[in-house]
């Protein structure tokens, strides 16, 4: 399967057709994995499918050292879990639809993780 930009959003109309993309995506890629990283912060996620069809996205989020005997807090993980219908849902209520995004950004925007070109 090669998806495209215009393949999730033709499946976003209807919810058997898009809960069909989702499993046949991860069935193809097992996981997404992405990251946000400035040389103070960073963010790395994965995205999976679980067996009961719950979409889970893995965050872990840190601050990198920023010289020497400085002391930096461990890193916190976060797990969200929602099922695809909630996350079809969801990017219909943020009319990703109607921009230019693939999916894997708009998995990266619902990880909460800030777009790579915006200032932070």
């Amino acid at each position: 399967m090669s998806e495209s930009k215009s393949d999730w959003k033709n499946a976003l109309k209807a919810e058997d057709k898009f809960r069909q993309f989702i499993i046949n995506y991860f069935a193809e890629h097992e996981a997404l994995t992405g990251s946000y990283d400035i040389p103070s912060y960073y963010e790395p996620y994965v995205v999976k499918l679980d067996k009961h069809d719950k979409i889970v996205i893995a965050l872990t989020t840190g601050m990198n050292q920023a010289g020497d005997n400085v002391s930096v807090p461990l890193p916190s993980k976060e797990k969200e879990k929602m099922s695809i219908e909630d996350f079809r849902t969801l990017i219909l209520n943020k009319k990703f639809a109607d921009q230019n995004m693939s999916l894997a950004d708009v998995f990266q925007t619902v990880a909460g993780v800030p777009d790579q070109n915006s200032n932070k």
